[in-house]
């Protein structure tokens, strides 16, 4: 049957804000009107929603409300861990993997390119796995502090890093550890007491709260970093400019619902996620999936890539799902014109990149009725284009 509406599942890219996030926000874009920093009632009470979101996250993630510092996102977030502390302690080896987000590679190519550092790139294999004993070797070879960073969960293909053992090697090194965590955040419990990571980062908008907002959280106890924005006194001197109260507000009621709700979403997406594979590898010769998402128990359980048999139609494919009013992403593992492919499928070595990919994230509004007709419309275009 053909859902009534758009079908999104593209929920790795944005997610659709909880109405329970948006209730928390109004009082904050209507009433709550005044500048967190003024020391009138006004500026107080905007304070006050401000420090009580801060406790709100800081609760939910075991840690210190002072070891938080909201940002603009998570893009912002990873440039201030990696920006500031190679500035802070004078680095000049890093450490990371071509699969990393560009918030993360950009940054740190781009350092690398301007002289600041020399940065080294860790094996992966087939799979996109990480290498940890070429990282240790890494690490060993250097003389001085490295920084490391590396995501904790994949945004294009699933897969999951362990970082507490990462962090062990980090440790062992006196390595300074920064983790992506923007996929994982919301969808997977990080206690910060028991992780070995000197950052972390959060963007409000990856699970269902509003976009423009993020978090980072610092290590105080092995960790001390110069400010990335300079300009005023907000966040305890550690990013200056008037904060973005309704979205800080929303980040934490959004965080608070995932946490409270976290089990039943968890296994209310798997459960769509499983659907698809089985109904993919029954209806479809020749189906594969990139890098660990195939493997629902053992990978981030919100994303699935699908590497699907080389036909003519691989270039059409997102406009063909968009013309069928389904929301997906993907990209060649090449770059063609304006087309520019994805920068993860093209590093995973041996990647055949005549055939189709297409990545589909799954959140908690999706449902039954949208996965099948997501695989159905997905297995008749290239039904069509075998009778061709």
């Amino acid at each position: 049957m053909k859902p009534t509406a758009a079908v999104y599942l593209d929920n790795a890219a944005t997610t659709r804000l909880d109405p329970e996030v948006l209730d928390a926000m109004l009082p904050l874009l209507t009433e709550q009107f005044g500048n967190p920093s003024s020391i009138h009632s006004h500026g107080r009470t905007v304070r006050t929603a401000i420090e009580k979101a801060r406790k709100t996250v800081a609760m939910l993630l075991n840690t210190s409300p002072a070891e938080i510092f909201f940002t603009s996102g998570g893009t912002e977030a990873d440039n201030t861990a990696i920006r500031s502390s190679i500035e802070t302690y004078g680095l000049t080896h890093a450490i990371t993997s071509s699969l990393e987000h560009h918030a993360v590679l950009h940054t740190l190519e781009h350092l690398a390119k301007q002289g600041v550092i020399q940065l080294s790139l860790v094996n992966i294999d087939e799979k996109g796995h990480i290498d940890l004993a070429h990282l240790d070797e890494l690490l060993g070879a250097h003389k001085g502090r490295s920084l490391v960073s590396l995501m904790h969960g994949n945004n294009e293909i699933g897969n999951l890093l362990d970082l507490n053992r990462v962090g062990d090697i980090c440790r062992t090194h006196d390595a300074i550890f920064h983790s992506d965590t923007v996929q994982t955040m919301g969808h997977f419990r990080h206690n910060l007491q028991q992780l070995p990571v000197d950052f972390i980062v959060g963007a409000g908008h990856k699970f269902h709260g509003p976009k423009g907002v993020g978090f980072l959280y610092v290590n105080a106890e092995r960790v001390k970093i110069h400010p990335f924005l300079y300009g005023g006194a907000q966040e305890r001197n550690m990013r200056g400019g008037t904060e973005n109260v309704y979205g800080i507000v929303g980040l934490a009621k959004a965080l608070e619902i995932a946490y409270r709700d976290m089990d039943t979403h968890r296994q209310h997406i798997t459960s769509l996620k499983s659907r698809m594979i089985d109904q993919l590898r029954a209806k479809m010769p020749d189906v594969r999936f990139n890098g660990d998402s195939g493997d629902v128990d053992n990978s981030l359980y919100t994303v699935l890539n699908v590497s699907l048999p080389a036909s003519d139609m691989s270039d059409m494919l997102l406009f063909s799902l968009d013309i069928a009013r389904i929301s997906a992403s993907g990209g060649s593992a090449c770059s063609s014109g304006s087309n520019v492919g994805s920068h993860v499928l093209a590093a995973l070595p041996g990647l055949d990149s005549d055939r189709g990919y297409v990545r589909f994230s799954f959140g908690k509004y999706n449902t039954v009725e949208e996965i099948d007709y997501a695989v159905d419309t997905l297995v008749g275009l290239y039904q069509k284009e075998l009778v061709k």
